[in-house]
């Protein structure tokens, strides 16, 4: 198997374990689902690296493909609240996390195209927006086995994905100008010494 397959097929597992699962509440068992197939993401680069097949084209498919899951997994919280979890604040809670997660890996590889370091890793980056969501919603599946008032753990993991997500999208935008301002400067300053 291809790392480039183990990517995929993982893709695939956290896509279907996201929008089975969390759409009807079953947030404990779609969480198992997910958990095992992101470990993929882990296994697949590593893979490439000991056959000696990394490739810029598996790193393009690796990334791109985990907005993919990402969007999966924030999106499966938002079609839970706009349906049998009837909120409507969380489900545009959940749109901003999955919209703000885009955007702030979006902001980083924008910098670095047009050639700046983007030297800024963040508040709340993908690893961390997956840890908290995920951890929260396994727990509060824990409610459909009895175990009371946990359900409210998910709504505040959002929020604070949501907000750290907010900062972080902040803290690179404010990068990105700061780095453009001095690479600009630098430019000019290069172009007045060589006249």
């Amino acid at each position: 198997m291809s790392p480039d397959t183990v990517t995929l097929l993982g893709t695939a597992g956290v896509v279907a374990g996201a929008l089975v699962f969390y759409p009807r509440g079953e947030f404990f068992w779609g969480t198992v689902v997910i958990t095992l197939f992101v470990f993929s993401d882990l296994v697949d680069g590593n893979m490439a690296r000991q056959l000696g097949r990394s490739s810029r084209w598996g790193a393009f498919l690796d990334s791109t493909l985990d907005r993919v899951a990402d969007g999966a997994i924030f999106g499966g919280f938002a079609l839970w609240y706009a349906g049998q979890g009837d909120d409507n604040m969380m489900c545009a809670v959940s749109i901003f996390c999955l919209a703000s997660g885009q955007v702030v890996s979006y902001t980083k590889a924008r910098g670095e195209s047009i050639g700046l370091p983007v030297a800024v890793n963040g508040l709340v980056e993908r690893a961390e927006r997956l840890v908290i969501s995920l951890v929260a919603a396994g727990f509060a599946g824990l409610h459909k086995f009895g175990v009371p008032g946990i359900q409210w753990l998910l709504p505040i993991a959002l929020w604070i994905v949501a907000a750290g997500s907010l900062v972080t999208l902040i803290q690179r935008v404010v990068t990105v100008r700061r780095e453009s301002a001095e690479a600009e400067a630098a430019a000019r300053d290069a172009s007045g010494a060589a006249k």
